[in-house]
């Protein structure tokens, strides 16, 4: 499963680049082109994060990354 999500993480994030590098230098006439452009590099970082977070915790979990520092949440709240 977790090479299946860097896949997609790597497919995302290539998706967010080419995209918005699309958006950037459309020409404002072309308002349209822009629009979706702009829609799918943003869904391409939104699925991007998502997949990072998600292969950054499963490291934590089976030992491979070192947990971040946390404080930890008191008993009495």
């Amino acid at each position: 499963m977790a090479k299946l999500i860097a896949i997609l993480n790597v497919v995302a994030w290539s998706g967010f680049w080419a995209f918005g590098y699309l958006a950037l230098t459309t020409t404002p006439d072309e308002s349209g082109n822009m629009v979706t452009a702009v829609l799918l590099a943003a869904f391409g970082a939104a699925i991007g994060l998502w997949a990072w977070f998600w292969l950054a915790r499963h490291s934590e979990e089976i030992g491979y990354a070192k947990p971040a520092n946390r404080v930890e949440k008191p008993d009495d709240i």
